[in-house]
């Protein structure tokens, strides 16, 4: 008999229970906190599109429904966070006075040991004519001897550019993949990607079940067991090792594919997060060619295509063509290490901002459950923080008034239709925090974070969870659906002065 099924004595059983009992009776208060009695959760609810869908009695927000027919799908959480910012002050053309710790994306300039950024482009005239909605063959034929040469050298079957589907974005890539997904079950992970929540709510067809995480090797290998799996890489240089050897290495489903046309695999990738070059809005997705084929027809009625005169960028013969040696700039003695200078110099780089950022949160007492050993992001959990601090919509709303942007958890929990009470989501006490900015960004959302910690050890809680600007107006009248289909007025909400913390 194990010593976990071993009978325990009365004084055993007797000392155990309290703590027991303790646990119980949080989980239940927890469980009754409801979305309603908060004032961010009101502004989050009130937003376009967020709304509980498919509860009865099913009812119309008339400020959304002006165009018949038109429903909000709502937004994903760096839109809404963004919008939020906006009604506090926040503008693009002033951004700088502001720590965006929310935008999933790396700085864009110049960082210790990389190659330069690239500067300028010369655009053929035959390039402001359409491009096909596959993309440009030459760029589709770099792509596909990128991952040829990086990850399938061994390998028999190789891509071409029949496997390679150019794409304005990420976004654009994921919709043109769930356009041609028939009726069947989709899985997903949680925490994931918010954008998946949008797409797994708007096109209908796919009817998502979370699943748990998998070792890479093996998710390639359903892909030859009647399952198709679809692979977002667009972090696979963000590895940080601690071998010093490690450094330059990459990942990618694409070196476990046996035959790339056979193998249901679908990867997902661009120049956004790798290269650093997310405003230039060029993605590809990378499968069998029967599935490029179905992505050319979503791509007519979806986007479109892509940018034509993206294959004359600069940085699309030295760093994704292996085989195309023109045009090389005096720094690179190959192409093959050109990509590994900027991998090496990239990890580097943000493993630094990953580690001084990770020291600055100990300092101010958020130790992080698990550090990140890849991307750029921190999951931070707030549940030692007082009420009201310990939710992240709240931290999110507090940080707004210290201009400092992060992302709050909720939005990373995939919730299609937003059915479920935001206090029950496994992920309501968290926010993400992005290292992907410049330190200085990074040193300035960190200051504001412990101002709001300072305010709470010097005034209470009592002062959070009230007073946020809003965009909207909520009137006494309106009436919102409840996640269990019934009907709430939502509480008139007084803005109270703004205070400014020195």
């Amino acid at each position: 008999m194990s010593a976990a099924s071993e009978p325990t004595s009365d004084h055993d059983s007797a000392s155990r229970t309290p703590h027991k009992f303790q646990d119980i009776v949080r989980d239940v208060i927890r469980s009754h906190r409801h979305e309603k009695e908060s004032e961010a959760h009101q502004i989050f609810r009130r937003a376009a599109g967020h709304a509980p869908k498919g509860v009865l009695p099913q009812t119309v927000n008339p400020d959304e429904e002006t165009v018949p027919g038109i429903e909000h799908p709502g937004s994903t959480g760096v839109i809404y966070c963004s919008d939020r910012a906006i009604a506090n002050g926040f503008s693009y053309a002033d951004s700088h006075e502001w720590a965006n710790l929310g935008q999933g994306a790396p700085e864009v300039g110049p960082i210790p040991n990389a190659p330069p950024r690239p500067s300028s482009v010369t655009i053929p005239t035959d390039s402001l004519e359409y491009a096909p909605t596959t993309g440009v063959k030459a760029l589709r034929e770099a792509v596909a001897n990128l991952y040829n040469v990086t990850y399938r050298t061994d390998k028999a079957s190789k891509y071409t550019y029949e496997n390679v589907c150019i794409v304005p974005g990420g976004r654009s890539g994921l919709s043109r993949v769930a356009a041609v997904i028939g009726d069947v079950y989709t899985s997903f992970q949680i925490p994931d990607y918010t954008a998946y929540d949008q797409v797994l709510s708007a096109f209908k067809r796919l009817v998502p079940v979370p699943t748990a995480g998998n070792d890479l090797k093996e998710l390639v290998a359903l892909g030859r067991e009647g399952t198709t799996v679809i692979l977002d890489e667009f972090y696979s240089w963000y590895i940080y090792p601690n071998n010093e050897h490690d450094y330059g290495k990459s990942v990618s489903a694409a070196k476990y594919i046996d035959d790339v046309n056979e193998d249901a695999t679908i990867i997902i990738d661009g120049l956004t997060k790798n290269w650093r070059l997310p405003g230039w809005r060029i993605c590809w997705v990378v499968g069998p060619k029967n599935l490029i084929s179905a992505l050319s027809q979503s791509g007519s009625f979806l986007d479109g295509g892509a940018n034509h005169p993206s294959p004359q960028f600069p940085f699309w013969t030295p760093h994704l063509s292996p085989w195309r040696r023109h045009g090389l700039t005096k720094y690179l003695m190959s192409s093959e290490l050109a990509d590994r200078f900027h991998q090496v110099a990239l990890q580097r780089h943000f493993k630094a901002k990953r580690d001084h950022v990770l020291a600055r949160l100990h300092a101010l007492g958020l130790d992080v459950d698990i550090p990140p050993t890849s991307t750029f992001y921190i999951w931070l959990n707030l549940e030692k923080l007082p009420e009201p601090l310990n939710n992240g919509l709240v931290f999110f709303e507090e940080l707004l008034k210290h201009k400092t942007i992060v992302i709050p958890g909720i939005f990373f929990d995939i919730n299609p239709s937003h059915r479920r009470n935001l206090f029950n989501s496994p992920c309501h006490h968290f926010v993400r925090l992005s290292f992907g900015p410049p330190i200085e960004d990074l040193n300035r959302g960190l200051d504001a974070i412990g101002l709001v910690l300072s305010k709470a050890r010097k005034t209470g809680a009592h002062t959070f969870g009230h007073g946020y600007k809003k965009s909207i107006d909520l009137s006494l009248n309106t009436e919102v659906p409840n996640v269990d289909g019934s009907l709430s007025p939502v509480t008139p909400i007084s803005v109270l002065p703004e205070t400014h913390d020195q």
